[in-house]
């Protein structure tokens, strides 16, 4: 494995220790070849559940470089994606807490001001004899 997917990993917080490595037969046209070749590379980590099988290449070095990679690419979309929840949430709690601003204010109250005349002009509820 070569030193850019190392640092790729490391930077995700994962370790290639985590990672369990397959090479099975691969699938699709290809004919006697593909059926008695171990070309296709099948990664796993186990922490994260996260499932890669390349096979696009005849060569099996090629093909695990480049399931190598997508591993790489799949841990760091969901490390993006998890930052990018929290920074959401920061930010929607931001909204809810601020102030309102004097505009916002004067359509509220104006809102409240007609709501109570629509209501002030029901009455009380009672029999009448």
């Amino acid at each position: 494995m070569n030193r850019e997917i190392e640092l790729r990993l490391a930077a995700v917080g994962a370790r290639s220790l985590d990672v369990e490595e397959r090479f099975i037969r691969g699938s699709g046209a290809g004919g006697q070849k593909i059926n008695k070749t171990s070309s296709t590379v099948c990664l796993h980590h186990r922490p994260t559940g996260v499932e890669v099988r390349c096979q696009r290449e005849r060569s099996q070095a090629a093909n695990r470089i480049l399931a190598w990679t997508e591993l790489c690419e799949k841990l760091e979309s969901r490390v993006r994606t998890a930052a990018q929840m929290v920074q959401d949430v920061r930010e929607q709690e931001r909204r809810r807490t601020r102030q309102k601003s004097r505009g916002q204010k004067r359509v509220m109250l104006a809102d409240k001001k007609h709501r109570a005349r629509h209501k002030s002009g029901r009455g009380r509820v009672g029999f009448e004899d």
